[in-house]
């Protein structure tokens, strides 16, 4: 047998593996789910050496001797100390880093979300694609101002709000689960082509 006939007989066997977990959790499925981690660990720790160590903590600070480096690098190395329940108050410290450094990005977000959202909505309303998105940006609002009671014809104004939101979060879902096909149709076609030989 050569080597693409045992890969491919290797990554069947775990796809069938996982597929188990349909019928009800069993330990197929879980040596699966603990191999595909290990794995996963197993090539990201020296990925992360490799990419990140070597040319942002040890380069600078052994070769070009950017002493100014070792703050931060000790800052990160805090998060050991999750690992130990005596010591893991210590990890907070560099989770309040990482925090901040999210909350930097929020004027970023607020312009390519917020700002845009408003944007459109005060375009000129000339044609059917501006007065829609007029409409849901405002009964959308006006469904989220809970100090009034949504009753009457305040209410239906809400109610449009909620269409809006359900269709938004309807397509959102179901890119996701689209998405999550398009995987299950690749195992599918890699199980009955790659493996079987049944379709070509």
């Amino acid at each position: 047998m050569s080597f693409e006939a045992i890969s491919n007989f290797v990554a069947a066997i775990l796809t069938l593996f996982i597929f188990s977990f349909l019928y009800k959790d069993n330990p197929f499925y879980k040596f699966a789910e603990a191999l595909f981690i290990g794995v996963s660990m197993g090539y990201a720790i020296p990925l992360v050496y490799e990419n990140a160590f070597m040319p942002f903590v040890y380069t600078p600070i052994f070769v070009e001797h950017k002493f100014i480096i070792i703050i931060p690098a000790l800052m990160g190395s805090l998060y050991i100390f999750r690992f130990t329940k005596n010591l893991s108050w210590l990890s907070r410290y560099p989770i309040v880093f990482g925090m901040a450094i999210v909350g930097m990005g929020v004027p970023m977000s607020i312009h390519s979300s917020v700002l845009v959202q408003m944007r459109s909505a005060m375009l000129p309303m000339d044609n059917i694609n501006t007065i829609i998105i007029f409409i849901g940006t405002v009964t959308i609002l006006l469904y989220f101002f809970f100090s009034k009671a949504h009753r009457g014809f305040y209410g239906k104004v809400t109610n449009v709000g909620v269409w809006f939101l359900m269709v938004g979060f309807g397509a959102s879902f179901g890119y996701t689960v689209m998405a999550r096909i398009s995987l299950l149709i690749g195992r599918i076609q890699f199980l009955v082509g790659d493996w079987l030989g049944l379709i070509k």
